[in-house]
Formats: structure tokens, sequence, C-alpha cells
């Protein structure tokens, strides 16, 4: 909450219209009116980034139902309320960019995430479902897969887990939020309006190890 606010107000600083509100992705409902409401504020609806995801680790024979089921449901089947509550204006309007998180993990598992990883490897399938789909209608959707960043979650993960995956990576190093937000930006504009159903790995050449 504190850097939604932070960002708010950082965008109104630089005359930019925003509408900020929480809205569970969880919840179809909630996301339909979190995006009509964007829609009226704003006066229009062209880009989404499904960025909303969450991590319950630990080893599958020990995971509860919940871990499981709460990863799903906002990695998953979040992305797809929003994708679904978009759609028909996208199709009726016969333009839109959408852009899914998901992670280098779907194509590289470690121990321990399975919940995790088999949320992203659906964000993959449903990222290029959804390509199909919305192709006829001039809708572009992509995915892009970060390997570790450094974040706050990422930083309060044990020394040698990011120094495995330093040691990994082909440029020896951790990736930054900074390496990813230009991609995001790119897939949302027309210099990418032939791109769509693709998957794009920032994670510094660790999955080529």
């Amino acid at each position: 909450s504190a850097e939604a606010l932070l960002t708010e107000a950082a965008l109104r600083a630089h005359g930019v219209q925003v509408y900020c509100e929480h809205c569970d992705v969880r919840d179809r409902h909630a996301v339909e009116v979190f995006v009509q409401n964007s829609k009226d504020i704003l006066g229009g609806l062209h880009y989404l980034v499904n960025n909303a995801g969450i991590h319950h680790d630990g080893a599958m024979w020990r995971m509860s139902d919940s871990a499981w089921q709460d990863v799903m449901d906002t990695n998953v089947t979040g992305a797809f309320n929003c994708l679904r509550a978009v759609a028909g204006t996208y199709r009726e309007q016969r333009y839109g960019k959408v852009v899914n998180i998901a992670s280098h993990q779907y194509a590289r598992p470690g121990f321990g995430v399975a919940n995790y990883v088999a949320s992203k490897a659906a964000l993959v399938g449903l990222t290029k479902s959804a390509a199909v789909e919305l192709g006829p209608y001039n809708v572009n959707v992509n995915a892009v897969a970060p390997g570790f960043l450094r974040t706050e979650l990422v930083d309060a993960l044990p020394a040698h887990v990011l120094e495995e995956a330093e040691r990994r990576a082909a440029l020896c190093r951790l990736g930054d939020p900074e390496d990813v937000a230009p991609l995001v930006v790119f897939l949302s504009s027309d210099d990418a309006r032939h791109i769509t159903g693709q998957v794009i790995l920032v994670d510094g050449g660790e999955t080529l190890g």
C-alpha cells in the first residue's frame, strides 16, 4: 500500500492521471469493478500488466492445500480474471496490449516451489492461448519471465541461494527491476505490434546453464 501511494504521488507530480485502488485479483467481481472504474475515470483501456503474484514455498509432500491453492488462485486465476475483464473492451476497439509477468522458474524449477512453478508455467500457457484468441482483434499478449531480481522479497532469501543464482547466470549477477521495466514498456508499445504469444526471459542467462 505504501509503495502504491508513493507511485501514485510520483505519477501525479508528473501530470499523469491515476486511478489507484485495492483490488483482489482472485475475485472476479472485484476485478470487473476495478476495470470498469479504471475505464470510466481514465477515459479508456489499452494496457494490462498482470504483475500480481505470491509464493508459499515448501516441499510438495509438506505443502498444505491452502499453500497450493492460494498461489494458483493469485498467480493464474488472477491473471485470467484480469484478461477476461479487459477482453470485451479490447475486442470492441480492436486494440490492446497485455504483458503477463511470469518467471524464469517456469523453465528451470528449483526445490520447494512446485506451486509457484506450476502457476508460472500455467501463466505461460494462458499467454499463448490468449494471444491466439485475441490476435484477430489486434491485441498483443506476451509474457516476461524475469530471473532473480534485487527486490525486498529476493533479498530476504538465504545468502547461499542468491550466490548460487549469481553463479549460474552467464552475466554473473542478479538483475534489478529496472532491467525488466523497459521491456514491459516496449511490449506495450506499437513498436512491438508484430510480437505476440512470446515469453521473453530476462534472467542474465541463468537458464542457459
